[in-house]
């Protein structure tokens, strides 16, 4: 399955829920997550998607720890599975 499946049912999935998947991208600074999930009542969370099994690059494991460092949630995403996990987590 390819990651832009799975990015779209992100996206889908989290607008459905009264929410909004924006897509991230920060000239500058590589290796930020793709998503930015904002969540009714303002909650705020990083998604980074990828294709099943694939792992984070040394950067973007970086860019993970330092926005956890400042108090956000980055989640990882690698299945339409994964996808219905986290909405039920961050909606509930």
């Amino acid at each position: 399955m390819r990651e832009s499946k799975i990015e779209k049912s992100l996206k889908d999935k989290v607008e459905n829920m009264g929410g909004i998947a924006l897509k991230f991208v920060s000239p500058g600074m590589a290796g930020v997550p793709d998503r930015i999930v904002l969540i009714p009542n303002g909650k705020v969370v990083f998604v980074e998607l990828k294709a099943p099994g694939k792992k984070l690059r040394p950067l973007q494991l970086k860019r993970k720890s330092q926005f956890e460092h400042l108090g956000f949630k980055v989640y990882l995403i690698d299945s339409l599975q994964g996808v219905d996990s986290f909405v039920r987590e961050v909606f509930n």
